[in-house]
């Protein structure tokens, strides 16, 4: 007797849970290969940033009241995600700067790289 459809199916769990599976390893690959070029976007915020910010790691602060680089790679709300959104979006005193997306992933990789926090 030949077994019915049914029965040849995998059990619809183990069907959710293989493709469960293959979304996290695709997740896990993405994030291992993180965007940005921290060199490029070290250029790109000594040119247009460091009037108002301090792009390089220390200690003190600019007399323009904004945080440093290193400040903000360590608060606890910062993530690529969220320096993304931010930096997509205007807001004053910050100027309009157009940057492509290419070179707010390479910025975002230059201050993410500034964290000392896990």
């Amino acid at each position: 007797m030949a077994p019915d459809n049914e029965t040849r199916r995998a059990p619809r769990g183990a069907t959710l849970l293989l493709a469960g599976a293959a979304l996290l390893a695709g997740a896990t690959a993405t994030r291992a290969e993180e965007p940005g070029d921290v060199d490029a976007g070290h250029m790109i915020a000594r040119t247009w940033c460091s009037s108002c910010h301090l792009v390089e790691r220390a200690t003190q602060g600019t007399s323009s009241g904004a945080p440093s680089f290193a400040a903000v790679a360590d608060m606890k709300s910062t993530t690529r995600m969220s320096l993304t959104v931010f930096l997509q979006t205007p807001h004053f005193p910050m100027p309009n700067f157009q940057l492509g997306n290419d070179q707010i992933a390479n910025v975002i990789a230059y201050i993410l790289s500034l964290r000392t926090r896990p």
